[in-house]
């Protein structure tokens, strides 16, 4: 039935459902994503100090946050833009997960740096520039960590899946899909959100697919819209910029929810989340319940 589908994509014959491979799931501590539940990653785009983040993670966990996403090494377009704390910042991430109980996710941006980020993050994640790194494809998933693979600013799903494809061959199965936005000839928002892409992705990959929808829109009052546009298409979670005053942001502000603004967006996800299979989800008030007990 989907063989029509399937021909656009014969070279990444792994990431693709078939009688072995209907469906993967992927452990991050005692997080399971890709069974139904909808798994929230959220943090500042940029870790800059200890009381922005631990403020930030302490209100996430309070919400049902379950993963905080932080940048230590931040690749800039502009040199002269805050590129990041490095080991720092690695640092603070992993006493934020100590305090509060989170994964960490955090972008690596060379395979030399691979074993000390895999050290302390839960979650590598590859960012958008580094889709066709190949060298850091291979070093990340040879550590074993499940990978957060980020699709390309001007890459095709052919060209997402195909570096899949080097992850899962170089023997690391846990690879999550990112749609965080891609570049076209409309300028009114940072990238188009390719919503189509996340359905498809979902109907041909037995991989968790993720939706990334900060840096789709750039900015933060779309930022609730494309996350239920996300999940109307089936995402298995979503990766959202959070910070305690985006407008004294260090990178990403613009784009960036602040705590009310979160948890906000969280809320107008229910309804949406009550039409999932109701034994694998659990509304916004029930996740709270849990994480209270």
């Amino acid at each position: 039935m989907l063989a029509g589908l399937y021909e656009g994509f014969a070279d990444s014959p792994d990431v693709l459902k078939g009688p072995q491979r209907e469906l993967t799931v992927v452990p991050i501590l005692d997080i399971e994503i890709g069974g139904g539940d909808l798994a929230m990653m959220a943090g500042p785009c940029s870790v800059e100090t200890e009381f922005q983040l631990m403020a930030t993670a302490s209100h996430l966990r309070r919400a049902g946050v379950r993963i905080l996403r932080g940048g230590a090494f931040k690749p800039r377009s502009s040199p002269y833009a805050f590129q990041g704390h490095g080991l720092a910042g690695i640092k603070m991430l992993a006493r934020a997960r100590t305090e509060y109980g989170l994964a960490i996710i955090t972008e690596v941006l060379c395979e030399t740096d691979v074993p000390l980020v895999a050290e302390y993050a839960d979650v590598l994640q590859i960012g958008t520039r580094n889709m066709q790194n190949f060298a850091l494809l291979e070093a990340a998933a040879r550590s074993g960590r499940p990978i957060l693979l980020k699709r390309g600013m001007m890459a095709t799903i052919a060209d997402l899946l195909r570096s899949a494809q080097c992850i899962l061959e170089f023997g690391n199965p846990h690879v999550l899909l990112c749609e965080r936005g891609i570049r076209t000839f409309e300028t009114a928002m940072r990238n188009t959100f390719d919503a189509g892409a996340i359905a498809l992705l979902k109907l041909i990959t037995h991989l968790p697919v993720i939706a990334d929808p900060s840096h789709a829109a750039g900015h933060r009052e779309m930022v609730p819209a494309l996350a239920r546009i996300a999940v109307a298409a089936g995402a298995d979670g979503l990766l959202v910029e959070v910070h305690p005053c985006p407008m004294e942001a260090w990178s990403d502000g613009e784009q960036s929810l602040d705590f009310v603004g979160f948890d906000d967006m969280m809320l107008s996800l229910d309804p949406l989340l009550g039409l999932r299979k109701p034994s694998n989800t659990f509304s916004l008030q029930e996740r709270r319940r849990r994480v209270s007990r």
